[in-house]
């Protein structure tokens, strides 16, 4: 597949058949393009409006053959009311400061980021990570990213990787201090996200890939409204009829 923007042509490539990270029995495939062909924001925009995420350099949508569970979400902020679970979240959180980075990595960072692997994602490919993967994860990026560090005082208890777009933030990553679960970290992570979006005017959170039949993003299902991409358009629906993965 080619693929033309201001006159730099350049490819798609289709990944090799890998099992999926997400749902056992099924094989992920991916579509991949590498963003330093083009004018890198631009088209990290027009391609994060039609379901694609970033990953260092490049971007990527699942194709997998026999599967549809992977729906790109994103939350509408002007629509967004937290629940009575994310408002008592965010009164236990009041304490948290949040602090906008850039996008260099600190030894402080990683961390946090090794203690949070090996309590939630042990056995993954982000666990065998060393400093050197997480500052590859952080600086490799040809468009505008930042970091937002949570501290408890003077304590890193979180950060998010965000990339900036036209007419929003996305969520390129996030982790938190495991052992702290008073704290719903995790919610809280993307309830401060959702207020900087709210602050700068920006009408969503584009919160990656929502996969149905999976309990590890099950979790988004608590940011609504919820849109999602369907292969044409941005739409709204009930989560829960979407299709089960095939198999």
């Amino acid at each position: 597949m080619n693929y033309s923007v201001n006159r730099k042509p350049t490819s798609f490539f289709v990944t090799s058949p890998l099992p999926c990270p997400y749902l056992d029995g099924q094989v992920e495939r991916r579509l991949v393009a590498e963003l330093k062909d083009w004018d890198g924001i631009s088209m990290h925009d027009k391609l994060s409006r039609v379901g694609f995420r970033r990953s260092h350099g490049i971007v990527y949508a699942p194709i997998c053959p026999s599967c549809s569970a992977c729906k790109a979400v994103r939350t509408v902020i002007g629509e967004f009311k937290p629940s009575v679970s994310q408002r008592r979240v965010m009164r236990i959180n009041k304490d948290i400061i949040v602090n906008k980075k850039p996008a260099l990595a600190t030894h402080e960072q990683y961390a946090l980021f090794a203690k949070y692997q090996e309590s939630r994602h042990t056995g993954g490919d982000m666990a065998t990570m060393d400093y050197y993967d997480y500052q590859a994860l952080i600086e490799e990026t040809p468009v505008n990213t930042f970091i937002l560090e949570y501290r408890d005082f003077d304590r890193l208890v979180g950060a998010c990787i965000v990339d900036e777009m036209a007419d929003g933030l996305s969520a390129v990553y996030s982790f938190f201090d495991p052992i702290n679960k008073r704290k719903s970290l995790g919610t809280q992570v993307i309830l401060a996200l959702f207020d900087l979006a709210l602050q700068w005017r920006l009408p969503y959170v584009y919160l990656g890939y929502w996969v149905s039949g999976s309990q590890k993003m099950s979790y988004k299902e608590k940011f609504k409204p919820l849109e999602y991409y369907n292969g044409n358009e941005w739409t709204r629906s009930n989560l829960f009829q979407w299709n089960k993965p095939l198999g």
